[in-house]
């Protein structure tokens, strides 16, 4: 292995079991850069790729093992861990339904394309193809024989020891919180169920009718809230931010 490899390892292992460093984040994110500049160079900028049509996502592979096993599926998420062992590699992916383990094996996507492969990083998003099995451990996986770069992760995820806890960079940073902590994510599905199902009753069973209020008005009305005061360009007027919705 070259000093190259060495050292592009030991920053995912780096990135993966320890805190780190702000100076060592940095040095990270400029092995990243290089890693991009060089698929781009090859003709493999993964930011041109637009589509990847998914089949199957991860927990109704789970679900439905009995009769998913030995099939093929496509699936997209993102890398979340990864496990090298030689020519087999394992990795974790994420989609929006929770994560699943696949299997890459060398002989099974060529060489050059494992050599591609192993310069993945945790927080890359990837599109796999390959057939649903069981390991010898009991976990549902699925066995690639293809695995395309989607999107490259040019920023560091919290490892997965320490994880994403203080609670200021939580809300200042909330797309990591959402990556990082599947409870948070199921929060804002759960929110989201809810309030659907409120319309659905009001629309539905008592006939109301949603409607929009404008954001912008010319008078600051309603509650005891400081106004945000901001200018309409085109209409030459100063406006203030709604503080109560159900003046209009």
């Amino acid at each position: 292995m070259s000093t190259e490899d060495n050292r592009t390892q030991a920053g995912q292992e780096a990135e993966t079991e320890v805190e780190i460093s702000e100076e060592s984040l940095n040095e990270l994110r400029l092995v990243r850069r290089e890693k991009l500049k060089k698929l781009q160079q090859m003709g493999r900028n993964p930011f041109l790729v637009e589509t990847w049509d998914v089949t199957d996502h991860s927990q109704d592979i789970k679900d439905k093992f009995d009769e998913m096993e030995g099939k093929e599926v496509t699936c997209a998420g993102r890398i979340m861990a990864k496990r090298q062992m030689g020519k087999a590699s394992f990795i974790d992916i994420q989609d929006k339904q929770s994560r699943i383990q696949c299997y890459i094996r060398q002989d099974a996507i060529t060489p050059e394309e494992y050599e591609i492969f192993l310069t993945y990083d945790i927080g890359d998003i990837v599109g796999v193809i390959g057939e649903v099995f069981k390991t010898k451990h009991g976990e549902i996986s699925i066995k690639c024989h293809e695995i395309k770069l989607l999107s490259k992760s040019l920023q560091i995820l919290p490892s997965k020891w320490h994880g994403l806890k203080d609670q200021d960079t939580r809300y200042r940073q909330r797309y990591v919180d959402l990556i990082v902590n599947p409870e948070v994510r199921n929060t804002f599905v759960l929110r989201s169920k809810i309030i659907h199902a409120i319309k659905d009753v009001l629309e539905n069973d008592y006939g109301y009718l949603e409607v929009d209020t404008p954001i912008l008005t010319t008078i600051a009305g309603g509650a005891n809230a400081r106004p945000f005061s901001t200018h309409h360009n085109t209409l030459d007027l100063d406006m203030k931010l709604r503080i109560s919705n159900e003046l209009f």
